[in-house]
């Protein structure tokens, strides 16, 4: 009976973490105005006939946070590697110097900062209503099981408890998140 509400428990947590790990792989995406590789790990590269991720072809680094530099392994990708990034329709305007790329990545205005900021509370709702479903799920379980009350009661509560810490998690991560976007 208690191996029974234990895993019940760990596979709660197991599920609450996920979806913190879902918000904070989510949040990466949204950029905060300075420059990042990240911000090209979805640029595909055409290479000798088939599709092939930017970072798998070339160095991708930012010397400052404005600019980000893309160095090719041959010379001979430098136009297909241009042609990648503005198919990816990221807002960029690659420059070609005819030995590495280099894009300036403009400052965000306002309006877009709030925007992005919007995105973030958008994904943070998401991860707690994957906390709250796992809490359902996980008490659902408990009323399941064979255990006494008081064993389900107190395990009802524990379940509440970590669901309250996830939450208190996940705003901790998007308050972060959201100082970065409105930092200029």
């Amino acid at each position: 009976m208690e191996e029974e509400i234990q895993f019940i428990l760990d596979t709660a947590k197991e599920a609450m973490d996920k979806a913190v790990h879902h918000l904070e792989k989510q949040l990466v995406n949204i950029r905060a105005g300075k420059a990042s590789p990240s911000m090209l790990g979805s640029v595909m590269v055409e290479y000798y006939g088939s599709q092939t991720p930017l970072n798998q072809v070339a160095n991708v680094n930012t010397p400052d946070g404005r600019t980000i530099t893309v160095q090719p392994w041959e010379k001979t990708m430098l136009q297909e590697i241009e042609r990648g990034i503005m198919i990816a329709n990221l807002g960029f305007n690659p420059m070609n110097n005819g030995e590495s790329i280099i894009i300036n990545v403009p400052p965000l205005t306002e309006e877009r900062r709030k925007e992005l900021a919007k995105q973030a509370k958008a994904e943070a709702e998401d991860a707690k209503i994957g906390v709250r479903n796992a809490r359902k799920e996980a008490n659902h379980d408990i009323k399941k099981s064979d255990a006494s009350e008081d064993v389900q009661s107190n395990a009802e509560i524990d379940i509440q408890e970590m669901t309250d810490n996830y939450v208190k998690k996940i705003d901790a991560i998007l308050d972060t998140k959201e100082n970065e976007i409105m930092t200029v």
